[in-house]
């Protein structure tokens, strides 16, 4: 007889832990079956976000940094350092040991909420049940009254640029180097481009970024992506927009890169090339026939709004299915989805889903663009505060960027905040709060903000768009 549970969870990334921690806080009986594994074959749960993304990347980011502002920064402050030098091998053992944690944390945390953490290979068969096979090879049957499918996302491959490892990588060699390589191609000037350009460039590594589109963040407001870009290129980011990579190939240690652009064909040698172009969902060997449960025409598993599938009893989380794929989306739908199984209130409000880039300046927002915002027709008004205002990010040596609010003309409801500058990630997360009580620019206005704090940015933005800001020219 098949091994029976409430819930079975198939995934156990950003998403599918989540899921299964929440559901057995319901307390509900509960399995997460992973199979992701390292390099050196080990299992880990975590997914990409812990063990080759997000978590390895901001340690390397935070380390690539410290080394640029003592090399770059600190004589300013008076702190006079000399002979200094970076041992790469040093920060991949930090890296590893800061991922080793967050993923044996995760273990723990299945064990204090009554979760069965399975190692291995889950299939989803008709009827609500899964096919598990273990490391060992040996698979077994086990039945569930719901399924959560959480199976994430890997990277893009381009047919023009096929992976070749060292030379040829995603994302996840890229976190890898043991040095910093002389000449460094990223291709894609998306988030995960811009931040391993970001970390390689500081380091030492000359950094030439193509990207195909012919507009730099195309996601982002426009106004924040021109000023992004000025601080890129002052620190020597070489971004390439309208570049279409149409080969690459490896010539003895190097990479030769055939690209197109507006002026001809370009050819480009580097030493390592980075493939950033995007992530696909990850749905290899998942479904068996007849489970009911659909993929569109882009692979993404067909959910409604609160990630049901077309089987009954049978749901989908995370950057398997539509909408950005980010970590902190994924975590949201599947804490829903626990609850919604639970017979408890559920609900994933997808306008206020923040997107962060951990560069320096980061760049941060939450909302709609103001292109988007005029290709509307609703009448707005915005506000600006530049950092170099900011007393405190003066104090800091980091007064680039600034905090941009848009606001309706009508109610004055806050419709998007856009920040680039210093710690934009966790400034973003005010504007996320007031957006999720439909704030308006006056609740912000109104509200007190210690000084001096980066936080005052916002606040004087929101003051801002009505011409009101108190330590900068209005604009």
């Amino acid at each position: 007889m098949a091994e029976s549970f409430d819930v079975i969870v198939i995934g156990g990334g950003p998403a599918g832990y989540p899921a299964a921690i929440r559901a057995g806080q319901n307390k509900l009986s509960v399995a997460c079956i992973d199979e992701w594994r390292n390099r050196d074959g080990s299992y880990a749960f975590g997914g990409t976000c812990l063990n080759a993304g997000c978590i390895p990347s901001k340690a390397l980011l935070e380390s690539s940094e410290l080394y640029h502002r003592t090399r770059e920064e600190f004589a300013v402050h008076g702190i006079k350092v000399s002979g200094v030098s970076v041992d790469v091998a040093q920060m991949q053992k930090r890296k590893a040991g800061i991922v080793k944690t967050s993923t044996q944390g995760i273990l723990a945390l299945f064990k204090g909420a009554g979760v069965t953490p399975l190692q291995g290979h889950g299939k989803l068969l008709p009827g609500r049940r899964v096919a598990f096979t273990g490391a060992d090879g040996a698979t077994r049957e086990l039945s569930a009254k719901q399924v959560i499918l959480a199976s994430g996302s890997v990277p893009v491959e381009l047919k023009s640029a096929a992976f070749q490892a060292p030379h040829i990588v995603d994302s996840q060699g890229a976190l890898e180097f043991d040095s910093a390589p002389k000449r460094l191609g990223v291709i894609g000037a998306g988030v995960i481009g811009l931040e391993l350009g970001s970390v390689w460039r500081r380091l030492g590594s000359e950094v030439t970024v193509l990207e195909a589109l012919p507009e730099f963040l195309g996601i982002a407001d426009q106004q924040l992506a021109k000023e992004a870009a000025r601080h890129f290129k002052k620190q020597g980011l070489d971004i390439r927009l309208g570049a279409k990579v149409t080969g690459a190939k490896v010539v003895g240690d190097a990479v030769e890169v055939s690209y197109e652009d507006a002026k001809g064909s370009h050819s480009l040698t580097v030493d390592r090339l980075v493939v950033a172009v995007g992530r696909r969902p990850f749905t290899r060997d998942l479904l068996a026939n007849g489970t009911g449960v659909e993929l569109d025409e882009r692979g993404f598993i067909k959910v409604d709004h609160q990630c049901r599938t077309g089987a009954e009893g049978v749901w989908a989380v995370g950057d398997c299915v539509r909408g950005p794929m980010l970590a902190h989306k994924g975590k949201e739908e599947g804490v829903m989805v626990a609850d919604l199984i639970a017979g408890r209130y559920g609900e994933v409000n997808y306008k206020t889903i923040p997107s962060v880039i951990y560069t320096a300046p980061e760049i941060a927002w939450v909302g709609e663009t103001e292109e988007q915002v005029k290709a509307s027709g609703r009448a707005y008004k915005t506000g600006v505060f530049p950092f170099l205002a900011s007393g405190r990010a003066r104090a800091m040596e980091q007064a680039q960027g600034f905090a941009k609010v848009i606001a309706a003309q009508d109610d004055d409801e806050i419709l998007g905040v856009h920040i680039v500058g210093p710690m934009a990630g966790e400034l973003i997360a005010e504007a996320v709060l007031a957006m999720e009580y439909s704030a308006s620019s006056e609740d912000l206005q109104r509200t007190i903000h210690a000084h001096p704090t980066l936080s005052e940015a916002v606040h004087e933005a929101a003051l801002a768009a009505d011409k009101r800001a108190i330590d900068s020219l209005n604009r």
